[in-house]
């Protein structure tokens, strides 16, 4: 057994750095890469091909969504799912806007990372000044790059809320108290949209649960999974 760990939007492995330790007990942890490919159907497949043969799936806001199409292609190698701080909808009028200004602009040869405006948005207030958080976050989008920027940002989100039902694997869902970026009304349609899931708030955290609260975090997947 193992346990593969999706991250976000522009993020990589080192989301999950302070979650790990206490995750050890669940066998190797394995970290999908989302970098290489332009589609979440892409993504799952990279992911799968490099995991192993049955393991425990946690999927991070973008991560999530590639979590359940990998639970979609793969349904019997997965043995438990915990999504964190994601959604089932599709993208929004607003979002279908910016992708179209991001799809005229070829040239990202300029892309640095994303702003510290940006990265602190996500975060809980209290968290917002905290130049540690903001940093790290800054280098796993210098890590990544422009081309992987761009690809992620043109990744298209279908609305997956009418087909949840069909998704029959335990599963955990986790919201942030402050999420400022995943409502607490996306989080919850896919808790009611995931028949016999479970459900978890975390307190004092915006969007970025793994960096805000990475112990609170891993003591509610481990508990949860002790029981499944």
């Amino acid at each position: 057994m193992s346990m593969l760990l999706v991250p976000g939007f522009m993020l990589d492995a080192d989301l999950w750095r302070d979650v790990e330790p206490a995750l050890t007990e669940f066998g190797p942890l394995l970290h999908a890469d989302l970098s290489q490919d332009s589609t979440i159907v892409e993504m799952a497949y990279r992911a799968l091909s490099a995991a192993s043969p049955e393991f425990v799936l946690v999927g991070f806001s973008m991560g999530g969504y590639v979590a359940r199409e990998i639970v979609r292609q793969a349904p019997e190698r997965v043995t438990a799912l915990v999504l964190i701080a994601t959604s089932a909808r599709g993208d929004s009028e607003i979002q279908v806007q910016r992708k179209a200004a991001i799809a005229m602009q070829k040239d990202v040869s300029g892309f640095k990372s994303l702003s510290a405006s940006a990265v602190a948005s996500s975060l809980h207030p209290n968290n917002a000044g905290r130049s540690d958080f903001i940093a790290r976050i800054q280098e796993m989008g210098h890590r990544l790059g422009g081309e992987t920027f761009r690809r992620q940002s043109l990744l298209e989100r279908r609305d997956e809320r009418d087909g949840l039902g069909a998704i029959k694997t335990p599963t955990l869902v986790i919201a942030g108290e402050q999420d400022k970026l995943r409502s607490r009304m996306e989080v919850l349609e896919l808790h009611q949209g995931l028949v016999g899931s479970a459900f978890e708030t975390i307190e004092n955290t915006g969007h970025m649960i793994p960096l805000e609260e990475p112990h609170r975090l891993a003591e509610i997947i481990r508990h949860w999974l002790s029981r499944q």
